[in-house]
């Protein structure tokens, strides 16, 4: 029968210090999941393993070639995922104090995560 979506849910993730496109996506992505709760998967439209949730995840970041996928894929507990990544998000210039991390520049990154389900 194909597959269905359930959910989209969003979020924003920033490195500060350091111009870390990962480490922003990874906010960006527990940002997302933070917003939701999948009880309807498992007791309104039963999916009895949270592992056959498929999931895409965007995101948009300033430097999408930077980015390390299999670290923000971390961030994701269950389901099968893609990711997919896009020039988005936004930079702006910060304070640069070495100890923290190099350079002056916070990265903002927005990711919208899909969640479907196999319909039988």
């Amino acid at each position: 029968m194909g597959r269905k979506r359930f959910v989209i849910e969003w979020g924003m993730g920033a490195d500060i210090h350091g111009g870390d496109v990962t480490k922003a996506a990874q906010k960006a992505v527990k940002d997302a999941i933070s917003h939701s709760c999948l009880c309807g998967l498992v007791e309104a439209y039963p999916l009895p393993d949270p592992n056959k949730m498929q999931i895409e995840a965007k995101i948009g970041c300033p430097y999408p070639e930077k980015i390390n996928k299999a670290e923000v894929r971390k961030g994701i507990p269950f389901g099968s995922v893609e990711i997919e990544v896009v020039q988005g998000g936004l930079t702006v210039k910060g304070l640069h104090l070495p100890s923290l991390g190099p350079g002056d520049e916070i990265v903002l990154v927005v990711a919208a995560l899909t969640v479907y389900r196999e319909e039988e």
